[in-house]
């Protein structure tokens, strides 16, 4: 199993290190679509997948989910949270395991969902209806440091409820002067990259594993298509996401690497619980 950069106490002193430097955006990967953001000493989290739950779900069906990464952190030690996102009801983007113990380590911490799936979410969670924060296409909210804008997310549609409301989101947020696009789970669609130029996207985040039927799962960009989204939406720089956690649903990275240098798109590949931040950015 591939053991993480950083992992428990190594990671959390290198979030404290980070804290010396809050002239820069930070960022880790948890693995997955998770990320951990920091920002003038306040932090985000994006998709956390933080447990088992899935491995154990189907370890005895016809489609196992083998983990190929060990966690970064257990969730109950992330007590520093101010806001955490849903992009989609998938559990690797809204996992039981993992959001309760956040919810219970960090009482006022806001969590961002579609408002589609408001119903949904309470159920799963077990938590009050009117406590999720729920965000439609075209919306934005101001949580602390962070302002969340809200666009649809196409896995494999862009499906809507029946208020129109869609099921899939992506958030694109603004940390004081920088911008940071996190897809969730998307294809590209028509006109997503005009809806996303209407910000100045310094940080694109990105699926990478690819739409391969045969998986019986809802697919995602592959490596070319995530390098060329990205240079398209004019991203000053891309980290590709969402391979290395399930052995049935991953793709090596070297796919977007290729691609990416391909189109001139600039590029960090992180490994699960690397830092990273936009020292080399402009702004």
């Amino acid at each position: 199993m591939i053991k993480p950069i950083l992992q428990g106490e190594a990671f959390l002193a290198s979030v404290r290190q980070a804290l010396r430097h809050p002239e820069h955006l930070h960022l880790w990967w948890l693995g997955q679509s998770g990320f951990l953001v920091q920002w003038e000493g306040q932090h985000l989290l994006f998709d956390p997948y933080l447990s088992d739950s899935l491995t154990i779900k189907y370890a005895k069906t016809d489609k196992p989910h083998v983990r190929m990464t060990e966690p970064v952190i257990e969730p109950c030690r992330l007590d520093f949270i101010q806001v955490v996102t849903s992009s989609h009801n998938h559990t690797d983007h809204l996992d039981k395991e993992t959001l309760l113990p956040l919810l219970s380590a960090n009482p006022g911490m806001q969590f961002i969902i579609p408002e589609a799936n408001r119903a949904f979410v309470a159920e799963r969670l077990a938590i009050p209806a009117d406590q999720p924060l729920g965000l439609a296409a075209g919306e934005s909210l101001k949580s602390g440091a962070f302002t969340l804008h809200a666009v649809p997310s196409a896995h494999n549609q862009l499906d809507t409820d029946d208020a129109g409301r869609h099921k899939y989101l992506g958030y694109v947020v603004q940390a004081g002067p920088w911008t940071i696009y996190h897809s969730g789970d998307t294809l590209r669609y028509e006109g997503m990259v005009e809806r996303l130029r209407r910000w100045p996207v310094d940080i694109a985040i990105l699926p990478t594993n690819g739409n391969l039927p045969e998986r019986r799962v809802a697919g995602n960009l592959n490596g070319q298509e995530a390098a060329t989204l990205a240079r398209d939406i004019g991203a000053q720089m891309v980290i590709p996401c969402h391979y290395e956690m399930f052995e049935f649903n991953t793709a090596s990275p070297d796919e977007f690497v290729t691609a990416a240098k391909s189109v001139g798109q600039p590029y960090q590949v992180l490994q699960a619980g690397e830092h990273w931040n936009t020292a080399g950015l402009k702004r």
